[in-house]
């Protein structure tokens, strides 16, 4: 992030997030508790994703992470594959239509594999309960058969670090419950 600026008024500032475009929009880390000196408790980042229609981001899953969802604009196609070796719902996929006119939120909690498909222009504000942690990023290839996602298209635009992402079988360290 860049330092912020004063806006006029003591106490409050205009803060300039990092953006990074690359072909398919945009990604902003919006909030990061640690640039408030503890004026916000707890690792909390927000962030901020904007997508070209025909988009898909994912498939990603964390082990330590819990994620929010906002659409703020457009209307995306969210899918779900539950990793957890505990859960009743291990290897269900689901996919959920999000609008932005309904003001729905998503709770995706560690170990549950999570993307999107951006069906119009979109924004999308996530909250996360940890900061960025490369050692905590898995992902599984987003289509594959086995994870039993229907997205209804064949060919998105999907950056080099998913369209790279291994099936299921060989995705990180829940693969072995699924059979890897």
């Amino acid at each position: 992030m860049e330092s912020g600026k004063c806006s006029g008024i003591s106490g409050s500032m205009l803060l300039t997030p990092g953006r990074f475009p690359d072909r398919r929009g945009s990604f902003t880390e919006i909030f990061r508790s640690s640039w408030f000196d503890g004026l916000f408790g707890g690792d909390v980042q927000i962030n901020c994703t904007r997508s070209m229609a025909g988009v898909l981001r994912g498939l990603h899953y964390h082990l330590k992470q819990t994620d929010l969802w906002f659409p703020v604009e457009g209307r995306v196609l969210a899918a779900l594959l539950d990793l957890r070796p505990d859960s009743p719902d291990l290897g269900r996929s689901v996919t959920i239509e999000m609008d932005s006119s309904a003001g729905s939120a998503l709770l995706i909690p560690p170990g549950v594999a999570h993307g999107y498909l951006s069906k119009t222009p979109s924004t999308m504000i996530y909250v996360v309960n940890n900061f960025y942690d490369g050692t905590d990023e898995y992902g599984t290839a987003w289509d594959d058969p086995a994870n039993g996602i229907d997205w209804g298209v064949s060919d998105p635009i999907v950056s080099p670090r998913d369209a790279s992402n291994p099936p299921l079988r060989d995705a990180g360290p829940l693969a072995l419950v699924m059979g890897g």
